[in-house]
């Protein structure tokens, strides 16, 4: 006999997976993704990543979490990752896509009845850039940053997407802005994400039981959810990443998701939200003491304005030769950190003689950083002190201190928010 599935059609997965059906389909809508291309072979791999241009995103079809997913720079790059981290062949397609620099994501969720009605659950605005997997990106709702025109597009493409697709129930729906303030798709997954709780308590309504009626036959009329809800408050989710668990690994962040849990801040506005939400996941952040700074060249600009607002919060500046250079020139107080390999006593004696109260390091990616700087982000989080991988988390942290040094930040019931 016949067996009713409730939600979305089985096709449906298929369509937004298969990329090729994707494709087709944002073209019928007229909606942007980034250019990209399939490849059932090393070969066909190279051709497309070439014609995109680097640096290119690479994953496997069909998986979660970011499996085995890569931002790949150069054709050597390119060939270790077909060699080393997936299986080519023709039923398991990879998907090569152009990297958005500097572009800001956005995750979308929304729920969908048989009629044909589609509500905006959330829209989530991540801190950390584009090419972080969402599972382990911060993120807030509302955006805190994106135009009004660009989230006037992600509101008008995300109705379209769903309907297209014949969703029932949830679906939620990845972005990206660049920062002219063009919106690109980057994904569609017919089903609840693991967003779904976090927005659930930013916006007071319970998404999952909502689904379920909706899935087994109610209409988003018949449970009361018929417009997108909109806060006077902040929310904001923090991963909880398991690296102290797991001696040896690296802490950078990249689009393979590392975290193992989530926690929420909530209050009237985000600096004070997000302050709660590092709390919450065990950053012990500092009011005083010493931070350190080593960053690639292109977040130096970012990291100068970060250390010139630590200074002014009384803290003390302490920077790697190269990043010390920047930050001096623009008349930052900053004391030089000898690398490891660059003589003692170097920046993990400070650490272990218990010197440095917050790091901020993101990767060149070269070889004296692979075993250099693994061993001060391992060192960092085996003493627990709070470390920063990414400048746009740099930023926010810095925002976070000045309110803990202010002493204003309130527990407030999540009840009292609605």
């Amino acid at each position: 006999g016949n067996c009713r599935i409730l939600g979305p059609p089985p096709d449906s997965i298929d369509a937004a997976e298969d990329r090729e059906r994707w494709q087709a389909i944002l073209e019928e809508l007229d909606i942007l993704q980034p250019p990209g291309g399939v490849a059932r072979s090393e070969a066909e791999a190279l051709v497309a990543a070439n014609n995109i241009g680097y640096p290119v995103m690479v994953r496997p079809s069909f998986v979660l979490g970011g499996r085995a997913m890569e931002i790949v720079s150069s054709d050597a790059d390119l060939k270790r990752y077909i060699t080393t981290a997936v299986e080519v062949d023709p039923e398991k397609p990879v998907l090569v896509d152009k990297y958005l620099n500097n572009a800001t994501e956005l995750d979308v969720d929304a729920l969908c009845d048989a009629e044909g009605n589609v509500v905006i659950a959330g829209i989530m605005e991540h801190i950390e850039q584009a090419g972080v997997h969402s599972g382990d990106s911060a993120c807030s709702i509302p955006s805190q940053t994106i135009s009004e025109s660009s989230l006037a597009t992600i509101r008008e493409w995300t109705p379209k997407v769903a309907k297209r697709l014949g969703v029932v129930g949830l679906i939620n729906i990845q972005y990206a802005v660049i920062p002219d303030g063009t919106v690109y798709i980057i994904e569609a997954n017919p089903r609840a994400s693991r967003t779904v709780p976090f927005v659930a308590k930013a916006i007071g309504h319970p998404l999952a039981k909502y689904a379920s009626l909706v899935m087994a036959g109610a209409t988003l009329k018949d449970i009361n959810f018929t417009e997108e809800v909109k806060l006077d408050h902040v929310a904001v989710k923090e991963a909880v990443l398991p690296f102290d668990k797991f001696p040896g690994a690296d802490t950078l962040l990249g689009p393979e998701m590392r975290s193992t849990g989530e926690v929420m801040g909530i209050d009237k506005d985000f600096t004070k939200a997000y302050a709660k939400a590092q709390v919450a996941a065990g950053q012990r952040l500092p009011t005083k003491g010493k931070v350190f700074i080593s960053v690639r060249d292109s977040d130096k600009a970012v990291a100068t304005e970060v250390a010139k607002q630590f200074a002014e919060m009384g803290m003390t500046v302490v920077a790697t030769g190269g990043t010390a250079k920047v930050i001096e020139e623009a008349g930052v107080p900053v004391t030089v950190a000898p690398k490891i390999h660059e003589g003692r006593p170097h920046i993990g004696d400070m650490l272990r003689n218990n010197e440095i109260s917050l790091m901020i390091v993101t990767s060149s990616g070269d070889d004296a950083d692979m075993k250099d700087g693994r061993e001060i982000r391992r060192t960092a989080v085996g003493l627990k002190v709070p470390l920063v991988t990414t400048m746009a988390g740099a930023k926010a942290t810095c925002n976070a201190v000045r309110v803990l040094q202010e002493g204003k930040l309130e527990m407030i019931a999540l009840q009292d928010f609605f």
